[in-house]
C-alpha cells in the first residue's frame, strides 16, 4: 500500500453524532468524539469585517438527537457523560438506573415547546451515548412514542439511527430494533480488530464479540444501512494492525465506515498515562500516514470519502449527521446534549443530579435563569459555516456563503487562501464541480467578472487538504475575526 510522506497531522475534525460540547477539536479526536459539534471562540461585533445582520429566521429543527449515557465501563479515552453499569451482566433490560433515566428524559422531551406551529416533519433521530443497544427495546420505542406524540409528523423515510457495541446484543434484541422499534441504522463501535488494542482502550468486547455482531448485522434484513466505526493511532498500534482493520472493515461489508483518530482527552485515563506524540502513541507523522492509508484502502473499495472521518457507499451517507455538517438546526434531549435552535445554542448539564433539576425547572417553566444557552453571532455562524463546510467533500458553497455574509467576507477568504489553492491542498471548482486552474482563480480574485461567476466552491483536498484543515480553518478564522 501506498505510504504518505511525512507531515504534521493538523486539524481533522471528529465525526459528529452527538452535540456535546462547542469547542475546536482536531480530527485526531476521538475521546471518543462520535458526537460532538466543534465550535470557533466566541466572536464580538466590533470586529473590522463588516457583516449584514441576519434576521430572517431559521427553519424549524427536522432533526432529533437522544442521549442514552450507559456504558458497562468507561473506556479508557472517553470524557463523555456516562453512566457505567458494570460489566457483571449482559442484561440490563430490569435495571433500575436506566429505567429511571428514561422517565427523566421522556419528561424533558414532553416539557420542551416546540420551536414551530410549523414544525417540518422529523427526518433524522439518532440515539447516541454511551451505548445505546444497552436499553431495551420496548423503552426506546416509549422514546420514539413520544417524541410523535410531541412534535407530530415524523417523515416515512425518517433515518432512526442506533450506536450498538459488539457484545451488547443478540440476534432476538436487533430483530426486535429494527423490525418492531424501527431503527433503520445501525453504528457498530468496533474501533479496532485486535484484541491486544480493545484490551488497551478499556473496551468491554473483544474479537469473537466483533465477529458475533458483524454476522448479526449483515443477517439483519431491515436494516437500510449500518456503519463501522474505527479509531487509529491507538497506544502501540502499528501500520500492519491498522492496514488489517481496513482491510477487515472492508470484507465486513458495511455501506459506511466512519474513521477517528485518536486525541487524548484531559480528565481520561489515557491522559494520566500517556503524552500525545510520544511512545506509545504514534508520532504526528505516523498519525498522518494512518489517515492516508484509511482514505486510499477504503476509496479503492468503493467508499466515497464524504466527509473528513466519514466514507459511504453512494446513497449511504449518514443523514444525521449532515445536518450537523450544514448548520442546520436541531433538538438535543438528554444528558449532556445540546440544541442549535434559531441561531440559539443549548446545553444541558452533564451531571445526573443537575441534569435531574434541569428537567424540574423546565417543567417549571423557571428556565430563564438557569439555561446554558448562547446566541450565536453572525460572524460566529460565519466561522461555523465554513469550518463545518470543510469538513465536507462539497465545501464552502461561495454564493450561498456571500449571499449571507457579503461579497467583501468570501473575497477576503479568497484572497487568503489563495496561496493554498496554487498548493493544491484548496481546490476551486466552478458550478459543475469541475476544478478551475489557479490562473482562473486569480481573474475572479482580481475582478475582472462578479464575484462567484467562476469559482462556486472552494473544498480541501484530498487527503493532503484535510490533513491540514487546522491551518487552513485557521487562515479563514483570521479573516473572519482579526
Amino acid at each position: 500500500m501506498p505510504r504518505a510522506t511525512p507531515a504534521p497531522l493538523q486539524l481533522l475534525f471528529p465525526p459528529i453524532s452527538l452535540p456535546l460540547k462547542y469547542k475546536p477539536q482536531p480530527i485526531s479526536h476521538l475521546t471518543f468524539v462520535r458526537s460532538s459539534i466543534p465550535c470557533p471562540p466566541a466572536v464580538y461585533r466590533n470586529s473590522s469585517t463588516d457583516y449584514p445582520h441576519i434576521t430572517t429566521p431559521l427553519p424549524p429543527p427536522s432533526s432529533i438527537y437522544i442521549h442514552l449515557p450507559f456504558c458497562r465501563r468507561r473506556c479508557h479515552y472517553c470524557d463523555f457523560p456516562i453512566i457505567a453499569l458494570g460489566s457483571s451482566s449482559s442484561h440490563y433490560d430490569d435495571d433500575p438506573r436506566i429505567n429511571t433515566y428514561i422517565r427523566l428524559l421522556l419528561r424533558e422531551i414532553r416539557a420542551t415547546k416546540p420551536y414551530s406551529s410549523l414544525q417540518l416533519p422529523i427526518k433524522t433521530i439518532f440515539f447516541g451515548g454511551g451505548t445505546p443497544s444497552l436499553v431495551p427495546p420496548r423503552l426506546i420505542a416509549s422514546v420514539l412514542d413520544t417524541i410523535r406524540t410531541k412534535f407530530g409528523e415524523v417523515a416515512a423515510d425518517v433515518e432512526v439511527s442506533m450506536e450498538m457495541d459488539p457484545g451488547t446484543f443478540d440476534a432476538g434484541r436487533l430483530e426486535e430494533m429494527v423490525g418492531v422499534v424501527g431503527v433503520t441504522r445501525i453504528s457498530l463501535g468496533v474501533q479496532a480488530f485486535q484484541d491486544e488494542l480493545l484490551r488497551e482502550c478499556g473496551r468491554a468486547h473483544g474479537r469473537r464479540e466483533v465477529d458475533e455482531a458483524i454476522e448479526l448485522v449483515n443477517s439483519s434484513h431491515g436494516l437500510r444501512s449500518w456503519s463501522l466505526d474505527l479509531i487509529s493511532s491507538l497506544p502501540r498500534q502499528t501500520e500492519e494492525m491498522w492496514e488489517e482493520s481496513l482491510r477487515l472493515a472492508v470484507s465486513a461489508g458495511p455501506q459506511h465506515v466512519s474513521v477517528y483518530d485518536l486525541q487524548v482527552e484531559e480528565g481520561t485515563k489515557f491522559a494520566l498515562l500517556y503524552t500525545p506524540g510520544e511512545f506509545p502513541l504514534p508520532a504526528e507523522a505516523q498519525s498522518a500516514n494512518f489517515y492516508v492509508m484509511a482514505s486510499e484502502t477504503l476509496k479503492l473499495a468503493g467508499y466515497e470519502h464524504y466527509e473528513i472521518s466519514s466514507y459511504c457507499k453512494p446513497g449511504h451517507e449518514c443523514m444525521h449527521n449532515i445536518t450537523y455538517w450544514q448548520n442546520e438546526p436541531f433538538y438535543g434531549f438528554g444528558l449532556g446534549s445540546a440544541s442549535y435552535i434559531n441561531g440559539v445554542r443549548f446545553s444541558r448539564p452533564r451531571r445526573l443530579k443537575q441534569y435531574e433539576e434541569f428537567v424540574k425547572d423546565l417543567e417549571a417553566g423557571n428556565m430563564s435563569a438557569k439555561s446554558n444557552a448562547s446566541i450565536v453571532e453572525d460572524k460566529e455562524m460565519a466561522m461555523d459555516v465554513v469550518m463545518l463546510s470543510l469538513r465536507t467533500a462539497k465545501g464552502l458553497d461561495l454564493k450561498s456563503f456571500q449571499r449571507s455574509f457579503g461579497e467583501s467576507v468570501v473575497l477576503s477568504l479568497c484572497r487568503a487562501w489563495r496561496p493554498h489553492v496554487e498548493s493544491g491542498h484548496v481546490v476551486a471548482l466552478d458550478e459543475e464541480r469541475k476544478a478551475i486552474s489557479i490562473g482562473k482563480f486569480d481573474l475572479e480574485l482580481n475582478g475582472d467578472c462578479q464575484l462567484g461567476r467562476r469559482v462556486a466552491f472552494l473544498r480541501l483536498s484530498d487527503p493532503e487538504g484535510f490533513l491540514m484543515s487546522n491551518e487552513l480553518i485557521a487562515v479563514a478564522f483570521g479573516v473572519l475575526s482579526p
